[in-house]
């Protein structure tokens, strides 16, 4: 699952259940527990929306990824779970 997680690149997200499909709220769990460095920023709710509020959204705009208003646009900064 890190692994998902660390190749996800600059300027894109994949969502919870992309990072581990049928289980998503374990990639919180893991995302939360672990002490690697992996760019948590960039795993964001199946909406688009935010877990961590606007420290994940600083990061994410610095990296130039798309919003409409609150929320990731997804149409555009999302990879598929399966790349």
């Amino acid at each position: 699952m890190l692994s998902r997680i660390r190749a996800i690149p600059e300027g894109f997200v994949r969502t919870y259940g992309d990072v581990s499909p049928g289980a998503p709220r374990f990639t919180g769990t893991v995302l939360r527990l672990t002490d690697e460095d992996v760019p948590w920023w960039r795993v964001v709710r199946a909406d688009g929306s935010l877990a961590k509020g606007d420290r994940q959204r600083e990061r994410l705009e610095a990296e130039g990824v798309p919003f409409l208003g609150a929320r990731v646009d997804l149409r555009v900064a999302r990879i598929p779970h399966d790349v």
